[in-house]
């Protein structure tokens, strides 16, 4: 068995059957420890190939008589995590932006827990601290709480971006709470 030392250093200089020879080296180890990090051997697959594509362009920074193994597998993990928190990204993305918000009376009570009439001097109140927040917080709440609004759909309205949405809609949830905090406990509804 060639050195992986001397297969890379020819690899570099550009020999294709150097690598050919150190892929057959190291993918199979390599292979085996992608399946433990992702647990499923199709992602591994693509990892690994993933990974040999990084060594084949990061080949001109690799420093000549160091042992490579430890180098691949460095470029192995990192592409593990890379994945993986592109993944989460998406997950966390495609659940926030798409799923609209539920409507709520002015009161604060959900549009389909609502037995009986609001009581008129909490929706008075309420009113008067909504109308007493900033124009872009008052307009985050109304569309997201009052009309249902997913983040994205209400970004889209105001013409702002889903991130600025959010903060907006918060600090606005935030400013009432404590605008609301006055009121008696009784006349609240939870």
């Amino acid at each position: 068995m060639t050195d992986p030392r001397d297969l890379m250093a020819r690899y570099c200089d550009g020999d294709a059957h150097a690598f050919r020879e150190l892929y057959a080296q190291v993918a199979p180890r390599l292979l085996g420890y992608l399946i433990k990090m992702a647990r499923t051997r199709a992602v591994a697959e693509d990892l690994l190939q993933q990974t040999f594509l990084k060594v084949h362009r990061a080949r001109a920074a690799y420093v000549r008589g160091a042992d490579p193994l430890p180098w691949i597998y460095a470029i192995a993990h990192r592409t593990f995590i890379d994945g993986t928190r592109k993944d989460k990204r998406a997950i966390v993305q495609a659940a926030g932006d798409d799923v609209p918000e539920v409507a709520a009376g002015i009161t604060g009570e959900s549009a389909d827990r609502r037995d009986e009439p609001a009581d008129p001097e909490l929706t008075a109140a309420a009113l008067a601290a909504l109308s007493e927040l900033p124009e872009q917080q008052r307009e985050a709440v109304v569309l997201t709480k009052l009309e249902g609004k997913s983040i994205a759909e209400a970004a889209a309205i105001a013409g702002t971006t889903a991130g600025a949405m959010k903060v907006r809609a918060h600090r606005g949830y935030e400013a009432l709470r404590k605008a609301l905090a006055a009121i008696p406990a009784n006349k609240v509804a939870s």
